[in-house]
């Protein structure tokens, strides 16, 4: 399956997100491509308000008149200009912490910046607009749902992900902190952890078929994932039917984590 085989029209999106999310207004980070455009776009379908959130100006116009959402550009490694941003947003109703980085390298050449640039997207970023939020929704006295996007590579020791890999598990980590502390006021949140989807980045990373044999064994339904079968778990994990969902942590794998 190729990334253009997996482009849906809304109302395909509308057909894939549960009922019940209608009206909320969603913040997406990292919301010009990939998971994050097709989770603002099955949004949107079923009458949900998304704020999209991405530091590719050219990409938030398209999406816009795509859609319809208002947009927010910023660079989410500035912790500055990520504040300003994230507040310009609020009110909203629910978080999806999706924006992140990937860069790979072996282990042994994997440099402090390079991990520190991949910690401050994927992990700082997260922690930071989800307190951002959460501590205005406590304000309120409102509970709410985030969603922050991880990865398989949290679970799994992949070759060249060390940096990438090390950020998804603290991710992860945060995740569970955030259900403990947070679930008492009201607020949900969990993680989705997606083998390799069909985004732009993914399909040019992926696109050997030498190094992607590997991978497609090792998952028995042996394809990669397509962007809306991610955003499809993220909407129903914002929704009123995984209420009692808190601190999940979610492989979207096909089963990989069981081959």
């Amino acid at each position: 399956m190729t990334l253009a085989q997996t482009r849906m029209n809304m109302r395909d999106l509308a057909a894939l997100a549960p009922a019940g999310l209608a009206g909320r207004r969603v913040l997406v980070t990292g919301a010009g491509k990939g998971i994050g455009r097709v989770t603002v776009g099955m949004l949107a379908a079923v009458g949900a308000r998304p704020v999209a959130l991405s530091r590719s100006a050219a990409d938030l116009e398209t999406l816009a008149a795509e859609t319809g959402c208002p947009t927010v550009i910023a660079d989410i490694g500035d912790v500055e200009v990520m504040l300003r941003a994230v507040e310009m947003t609020l009110p909203i109703d629910a978080l999806v912490n999706n924006a992140g980085i990937a860069e790979t390298a072996p282990f042994l050449d994997t440099n402090p910046e390079m991990f520190d640039r991949i910690m401050a997207v994927n992990t700082r970023a997260p922690m930071v607009i989800s307190q951002i939020v959460a501590r205005h929704w406590i304000s309120r006295g409102v509970g709410g749902a985030i969603v922050n996007v991880s990865s398989i590579a949290s679970l799994w020791g992949t070759p060249e992900h060390a940096a990438y890999g090390a950020s998804k598990a603290a991710l992860d980590s945060l995740t569970m902190t955030m259900a403990q502390e947070l679930g008492r006021h009201g607020i949900r949140t969990n993680s989705v952890n997606p083998v390799v989807t069909l985004t732009p980045m993914a399909e040019r990373a992926w696109s050997d078929s030498a190094k992607s044999a590997a991978m497609l064994a090792r998952i028995p339904l042996h394809r990669f994932a397509a962007p809306e079968e991610v955003a499809s778990v993220i909407c129903f994990l914002l929704s009123d039917a995984a209420a009692m969902m808190n601190g999940t942590i979610l492989p979207v794998d096909g089963g990989f984590n069981v081959a």
